[in-house]
């Protein structure tokens, strides 16, 4: 399981780092203000009040060991600083939020001190609130880089009683299945009962089973507008 930082713990940090924690992912969140800090205390593995922008203060916590570090700070200088240097640290992926009112000039400031992601979370969401009122069976969408996005799809009716093998999802699609939700009761009433993670070959699809499959758009969408 890869390990990442979340660094400022506001409303898209926060929403970031508790994702990661409840899909089991190792996080360390980092926020000045202290009781931000301490509210998520109890949610990642390590929750710590320091100055992002201190070098030796993130190397005193183990973020230049991070896999993937996530900023999200309102302040745009201290974006920047703190993004140069994960990067200088040796952070491998380091994904940057800019600001709803971020300029061009910003975003490309962002991405030349390092940043291999700048995300507009305002305009991500537009596109994902799209995507889903389009596609009924499209649950979920979320864009993880300029080629592969991730989409949790209800399986058509024509995958039921079938196992992952037989439909050759990844040769016919090119999509992985990262995990496969069994579920029970409809509308408001339904629930998850079992996650299936990395399900296998053998294993079968039934009716009302959700598939988080990972791929590139357009094959994400063809897989979506099956029956």
């Amino acid at each position: 399981m890869r390990k990442f930082a979340v660094i400022g713990l506001g409303r898209f940090g926060g929403t970031v780092a508790q994702s990661l924690a409840e899909r089991g992912a190792e996080v360390i969140a980092v926020d000045k203000d202290g009781k931000l800090v301490d509210k998520f205390a109890e949610i990642v593995d390590l929750a710590v009040r320091l100055d992002s922008t201190d070098e030796e203060a993130l190397k005193s916590q183990g973020i230049n060991q991070v896999d993937v570090a996530i900023v999200s700070i309102g302040d745009f200088e201290d974006s920047v600083l703190t993004t140069a240097l994960l990067k200088r640290l040796g952070v491998p992926m380091v994904i940057t939020r800019a600001s709803q009112t971020a300029s061009d000039i910003q975003d490309r400031i962002l991405s030349l001190v390092g940043a291999d992601r700048v995300v507009l979370p305002e305009m991500e969401m537009g596109k994902r609130l799209a995507r889903n009122l389009l596609v009924s069976s499209v649950l979920d969408y979320v864009p993880i880089s300029d080629k592969y996005s991730a989409a949790e799809i209800r399986c058509p009716k024509s995958f039921w009683g079938k196992r992952i093998a037989d439909l050759k999802i990844r040769q016919k699609y090119k999509v992985n299945i990262l995990e496969m939700k069994k579920v029970s009761g409809e509308g408001e009433d339904e629930r998850v009962e079992r996650i299936n993670y990395l399900p296998q070959s053998d294993d079968v699809i039934e009716k009302g089973d959700i598939l988080l499959v990972i791929g590139e758009e357009e094959d994400i969408e063809r897989l979506s507008k099956e029956e």
